[in-house]
């Protein structure tokens, strides 16, 4: 599995401290809309995300949520994303690299340069922190075996 994969998380990343001088709340709803309607139109991660959200309205504001707290420091996010993503099953990391293919995507047509760079380090350290994750609640070894 690794030997065809780098980690999803391997990025270096410059300073994650969150500025609400970094960008409005407005960026924040815009950045994560734009991406997840890439994310539903997408024929790999659609129907993954489309059965595990049954109110996309909810998750939609959660994730605002999520991300106004990492990038503006706001606050707003009480939850422990860790859990359920790694619950998930049958999570690779080609999913992980669509996931940060689609994100980088998204950024790359912001205006606002260092968010940005600042969201594309964030989502690098996230999906590297989800895969790790997610390896250690399945057992997961580098050569593909599972842990006994």
């Amino acid at each position: 599995m690794f030997a065809e994969h780098k980690s999803p998380g391997a990025r270096p990343a410059g300073s994650l401290m969150p500025s609400p001088d970094l960008c409005t709340e407005e960026e924040v709803v815009r950045l994560v809309h734009t991406f997840y309607s890439k994310v539903r139109k997408d024929p790999v991660l659609a129907p993954i995300f489309e059965s595990h959200i049954d109110d996309w309205d909810r998750h939609l504001a959660r994730i605002v949520d999520f991300w106004s707290s990492a990038l503006r420091g706001t606050a707003r996010y009480k939850g422990a994303p860790m859990p359920k993503h790694a619950a998930l099953p049958g999570l690779t990391p080609a999913l992980f690299h669509r996931w940060l293919a689609l994100f980088r995507e998204t950024t790359q047509a912001l205006e606002n340069a260092a968010l940005q760079q600042r969201a594309d380090d964030l989502a690098h350290r996230i999906a590297g922190s989800f895969w790790y994750g997610y390896q250690a609640r399945h057992g997961e070894l580098p050569d593909g075996d599972r842990a006994h």
